[in-house]
């Protein structure tokens, strides 16, 4: 049975991309709860909340005006990394979101040492191990990692804790798991060949580092590094 609803739309951004202004305003209208779901990961950040949904409507007619309609896709599929690409180009330009140099610095510190305890002890440290080779209070130490988004799970017991992609580089909070899932999607198909494959195994096909690093033919410890560089540079992709 065809997609009545995928049809419309469809024919609206077909009409759009004629001039039909109509058509574009109507779109508009009808994909604001996806603008506002993207939002809703920026909201609590130093930016005006109708501020952000300007900026999403304008991430949303960029996708109106270049979507091609020979794409196998939705239009929201298309659309959410666009909306999420235009607020967080602001942010990033327009310096919204501002953290002080000593908090970026010891962000810096932190993230060292957790990079250097995860490649010794093939677990990531617990917040309190943090605190305590830092003389930080746990809340502190929270504080700071946030500043930076690190996306090592805090929490983790080992490497191989079962934890899902969402759980270890996902903003804290409370978001659509669909519109998660667009914006996770969107981030692996970004990434080289060999890193999509360790993310794929991993977290799709739950294999362990160790079977990984056997069909890689590299070492376990190997494939942790990576795993970790991987979820920083995808990380930084979702923010």
């Amino acid at each position: 049975m065809p997609d009545v609803n995928r049809d419309e739309v469809r024919e609206k951004i077909r009409r759009a991309a004629a001039g039909d202004k109509t058509a574009k305003e109507e779109l508009v209208a009808e994909n604001m709860p996806l603008i506002k779901s993207v939002v809703r990961r920026y909201k609590n950040k130093m930016t005006d909340y109708e501020d952000l949904i300007q900026l999403g409507t304008l991430g949303l007619i960029k996708a109106i005006n270049n979507f091609d309609l020979s794409y196998d896709v939705k239009f929201s599929t298309y659309a959410v990394p666009m909306i999420a690409g235009e607020i967080k180009r602001f942010m990033r330009d327009d310096g919204a979101i501002k953290v002080s140099r000593s908090v970026k610095s010891q962000a810096a510190e932190l993230n060292k040492f957790i990079e250097e305890y995860v490649a010794e002890n093939r677990r990531s440290p617990q917040i309190k191990e943090i605190a305590d080779k830092f003389g930080l209070e746990p809340a502190e130490v929270t504080f700071v990692l946030e500043s930076s988004r690190y996306p090592v799970s805090m929490d983790s017991e080992s490497d191989d804790d079962n934890l899902s992609l969402k759980d270890r580089i996902a903003d804290p909070g409370d978001f659509d798991d669909v519109l998660d899932k667009m914006l996770l999607k969107d981030a692996i198909m970004k990434l080289k060949d060999r890193d999509r494959k360790i993310i794929i195994l991993r977290y799709f096909r739950d294999k362990t580092q160790s079977e990984v690093a056997d069909e890689l033919g590299v070492s376990q410890v190997q494939v942790s590094r990576l795993e970790s560089k991987i979820l920083k540079q995808m990380a930084k992709e979702l923010k």
